[in-house]
């Protein structure tokens, strides 16, 4: 078996499926993808080297209404549900993934007008 280094402190898993059910429903006209406007705003990149990964998944099996299915490496037991249409300064919030967690901080808090359990 072989190894890859990677320089995540943590990892975000985005359901492709809700995203592709809702035809985006996030950024400004409301066209983007969680995880591609989660990266955009945030400034993440993808692949290996950045500093959270964002990544989208085939299903999570949770197929909610209007909403994308999110996990959070640091909350793993606690799925997130997030409402299209939602502000991306909301969910980055309410996630824990603004800038300076980027730097290794590992709080995490939940709006609930936004995400629900």
């Amino acid at each position: 078996m072989t190894t890859v280094r990677s320089d995540w402190s943590r990892t975000v898993l985005v359901c492709a499926k809700c995203s592709k059910k809702l035809g985006g429903g996030f950024g400004p006209r409301g066209k983007t993808s969680l995880a591609k406007a989660l990266r955009k705003e945030l400034g993440v990149k993808l692949g290996r080297k950045a500093p959270i990964g964002i990544v989208e998944v085939k299903c999570l099996k949770v197929c909610p209404r209007g909403a994308v299915t999110v996990v959070d490496s640091n909350d793993s037991r606690t799925w997130q549900i997030v409402r299209a249409g939602a502000p991306l300064e909301t969910v980055i919030d309410a996630l824990g993934l603004d800038r300076p967690d980027l730097n290794g901080s590992s709080q995490v808090q939940h709006d609930s007008a936004i995400l629900e359990a």
